[in-house]
C-alpha cells in the first residue's frame, strides 16, 4: 500500500457535479514520491524491477469515459500509463462536497479512486519465493 499523503499528484479534472458523464481527467503522479513507509522496499520499488524510476519518471491517466452508479459516486475508464506501457484500467471514484475550505474560504470537492491492475501488464514481472508465497501478488 502506499501513502497517499506524500504522493506528488497534478492534472485537470473537468467537473459539473450534477453531470457527472461529462466528468474528464488527466493526471500524472510523480513515481518517486510513492513511499510505503518502509525505505528499503521504497528503494527496490523504484528500481528496473518495478516502477523503473530511471527510465519511467512518471505515471499518467487519461479517462475516456465515465458511469454513474449513483449519488456520488461513478466509475472512470481510461488508460493508466506505466513504464511507457498503457493499458485499460476502470477506477470506482467518488466525490465529496462541494464544502467551503476552512483554511482559504474557497469551495472545494475532494476525490478519491480506487482501481486492480496486473503488474506484469506492465512489465512488472520481478518476484522471490518466500515462506508462505512470494513476495508481490500479480494483482495491485
Amino acid at each position: 500500500m502506499w501513502w497517499v499523503s506524500s504522493v506528488r499528484v497534478s492534472g485537470v479534472i473537468q467537473f459539473d457535479p450534477p453531470d457527472t458523464a461529462h466528468l474528464s481527467v488527466e493526471t500524472e503522479i510523480d513515481v518517486a514520491s510513492l513511499t510505503t513507509g518502509h525505505p528499503m522496499r521504497d528503494e527496490h520499488l523504484l528500481s528496473s524491477d518495478y516502477f523503473d524510476l530511471g527510465k519511467y519518471p512518471k505515471i499518467f491517466f487519461r479517462s475516456t469515459g465515465v458511469e454513474t452508479i449513483g449519488g456520488n459516486r461513478f466509475k472512470v475508464k481510461g488508460g493508466l500509463t506505466l513504464r511507457g506501457t498503457t493499458h485499460p484500467i476502470t477506477l470506482e471514484a467518488e466525490y465529496f462536497g462541494p464544502v467551503k475550505s476552512p483554511f482559504s474560504g474557497k469551495i472545494c470537492l475532494g476525490f478519491t479512486a480506487t482501481g486492480k491492475l496486473n503488474r506484469q501488464d506492465y512489465g512488472m514481472t520481478w518476484n522471490e519465493a518466500m515462506e508462505g508465497g512470494v513476495v508481490m501478488g500479480e494483482e495491485v
